[in-house]
């Protein structure tokens, strides 16, 4: 029986678990959570009454949270790209790194996002002030410590590639990279350039009017 991913295209962690699945082409059933398909949204709270996806269900498991999938699905569906190395140093720096993408990129990222969703009356400005000083940090920590060419971690692609694709993606809209971190820019033109996260982006173009910030008319 295939694996079920219960997901959304435009969801930016949907889309960290979909570019894996995409490397290593698992064969799969996704079920998009949406108002115009109820039941999915009803399977998804009966395994997890969070309601948070992406959710995997594999041979009646459920599985949560998008670096414990990627990591399941390496172990129960393996492909030819190993997106956590099996050497155990190599393995803590691209785990390591998929921390900073969700935690100082995608997190602040989603602060601005969720923030132009609320009442003009019940914002933070305070809060969106430091989202982006959070971003603008973490833009130029990346930048000096990204190669030139290549990825998160070095030459092959991973987990932290996985993360840092839609995270990047999306902040860069939010609260854009600076034309003075040239390295971090071409990392993210190359992630856009991946087949596997260019196919995510493309599936997801549809959603762009529903960017509350206004989606850039680029990528």
């Amino acid at each position: 029986m295939k694996p079920i991913l219960y997901a959304h295209p435009f969801s930016s962690y949907c889309q960290k678990v979909l570019v894996a699945l995409y490397e290593n082409g698992v064969d799969f059933d996704y079920r998009m959570v949406s108002p115009d398909n109820p039941s999915a949204g009803e399977e998804l709270y009966a395994h997890w009454p969070i309601g948070k996806f992406p959710l995997l269900v594999d041979d009646g498991r459920a599985v949560l949270e998008s670096s414990t999938i990627i990591e399941y699905l390496q172990n129960r569906h393996a492909g030819p790209v190993r997106l956590i190395p099996d050497e155990p140093d190599a393995a803590v720096k691209v785990r390591m790194m998929d921390r900073v993408f969700d935690n100082y990129v995608m997190t602040p990222m989603q602060k601005l996002v969720g923030d132009a969703l609320r009442p003009e009356e019940s914002r933070d400005p305070y809060g969106c002030e430091q989202a982006r000083a959070t971003l603008d940090t973490i833009y130029a920590w990346l930048d000096q410590r990204l190669a030139p060419d290549g990825w998160a971690t070095g030459v092959d692609f991973t987990l932290a590639d996985c993360a840092a694709a839609p995270s990047l993606f999306y902040a860069d809209w939010a609260h854009p990279i600076a034309e003075q971190h040239a390295r971090l820019r071409g990392y993210r033109a190359r992630l856009l350039a991946r087949p596997s996260f260019a196919r995510a982006v493309n599936e997801a173009r549809p959603y762009r009017p529903f960017f509350p910030l206004g989606a850039p008319d680029r990528d």
